[in-house]
């Protein structure tokens, strides 16, 4: 199991889990894809979204819900939402974890939420507004996790360049 994963429950635009895919590929974070897809796996706009990174992801799917919670049903798991009561700046996350994400139009099912509410973290965000952008959210919560770990196994500073202007 990686250090980090990141599980995307039954994603329906593939954009999105093509950004998600890039994420993991350059954080390296596994991704973890739940079916049903709202898209086919080699829909032409996931592919795109994700670049050339495709060989440089760790992907593991599963064929439902079920499925993906029992096989890691001993790993550290946390599910965003915009219903949870704590944010996902108030929790350390245990290398091995698992930031799960639900799908754009509904998020995570209810019953699960239930379940897993001590689990259960949220992106601060306006009241005013239903939720960010699932990519969006899938970043920051992968950003959070790394600056934990001290951003452990990345690179963090740029080759210095001499610009124009300078």
């Amino acid at each position: 199991m990686a250090d980090l994963n990141i599980a995307l429950i039954e994603p329906e635009i593939p954009q999105n889990t093509g950004n998600i895919a890039r994420t993991c590929a350059a954080t390296g974070a596994a991704l973890h894809l739940v079916r049903p897809f709202g898209f086919e796996i080699n829909d032409r706009h996931l592919k795109r979204a994700g670049l050339d990174y495709w060989d440089k992801l760790d992907i593991t799917y599963y064929d439902s819900l079920e499925e993906f919670l029992e096989k890691t049903k001993n790993a550290p798991r946390f599910f965003f939402t915009t219903k949870a009561p704590r944010r996902h700046t108030d929790v350390t996350f245990p290398k091995g974890s698992f930031l799960v994400m639900g799908k754009e139009t509904a998020g995570l099912p209810e019953w699960l939420l239930e379940r897993e509410q001590k689990n259960c973290l949220r992106i601060p965000m306006r009241e005013s507004l239903r939720s960010l952008n699932l990519s969006n959210a899938a970043a920051i919560a992968v950003y959070e996790a790394l600056r934990q770990w001290d951003f452990e196994g990345l690179e963090s500073v740029g080759e210095a360049r001499t610009f124009l202007w300078e």
